[in-house]
């Protein structure tokens, strides 16, 4: 690899790193901040989504068996995510190939804004009473088919939603970490029979490496703060990147 080369990789692995930091403690944004930054420097959101999801089915497995070794996973909740999510996520792959899947993704982040809001104030109010998600199996089918269109987003629509019904943030995260692994390998697989491997690039290699060393660390963080502060937290990068997301949308 040549000097012009490892200048033009570094910044990837810088994102990547920070990405999935956030996402290791937080359960989301590795998929949102990468696939704005890509769609940013002119890349198609299909290749961006495509690029992506190749490079989460590294991260996911470490950052998953991070979450695992650290005991951070609810397996009940696993298995009521994964099935749902792997088919939503497929179905999701298919159609952004097929047709612009964005005219609803104004409204999808409208209604994350209102969920970061109303995690923040429960992450600031007393302690939050804990208790089992009722709804879960349609929330891993569209968190998986919103994940694959729009280029990320199972850990906003999962996470938050899993945190708003009572589920405990801790286990939360995890398990949406580790369940995310097995949904972005469906995105992936699905991507290369429709695009090839064009969604190699080396902005995904340099994604891919800063992923990988971050990986390992955001267990640890998931497992060490507050309930309360993983609340705010989430809440303050969802509501972050869903603005954010709202601005290029109406702004372009």
């Amino acid at each position: 690899m040549d000097l012009l080369t490892i200048e033009h990789v570094l910044p990837f692995i810088a994102v990547g790193f920070a990405a999935q930091l956030v996402d290791g403690a937080l359960g989301m944004a590795f998929g949102v901040i990468s696939s704005t930054l890509l769609i940013s420097l002119g890349v198609p959101p299909a290749a961006a989504s495509a690029g992506v999801h190749a490079v989460e089915t590294f991260t996911t497995a470490a950052s998953g068996a991070s979450h695992a070794a650290h005991r951070n996973i609810d397996w009940r909740l696993f298995w009521r995510l994964v099935i749902p999510g792997v088919l939503g996520a497929v179905a999701g792959a298919y159609v952004l190939t097929q047709i612009a899947a964005e005219r609803a993704r104004p409204f999808v982040l409208g209604y994350l804004v209102i969920i970061s809001i109303m995690l923040i104030v429960r992450g600031l109010s007393a302690a939050p009473r804990l208790r089992p998600a009722r709804v879960v199996e349609p929330l891993g089918a569209a968190g998986g088919f919103l994940d694959a269109a729009g280029g990320g987003g199972w850990g906003p629509i999962v996470t938050s939603n899993l945190l708003m019904q009572g589920e405990a943030p801790r286990q939360t995260i995890g398990t949406v970490s580790l369940s995310e692994f097995f949904v972005t390998v469906a995105v992936s697989l699905t991507f290369l029979t429709q695009m090839g491997l064009e969604v190699f690039t080396i902005a995904t290699l340099g994604l891919l490496i800063g992923g990988l060393l971050a990986a390992p660390f955001g267990a640890v963080l998931a497992k060490r703060l507050k309930t309360q502060t993983l609340l705010v937290l989430v809440g303050t990068v969802l509501m972050a990147t869903s603005l954010y997301g709202i601005w290029r949308a109406v702004y372009g």
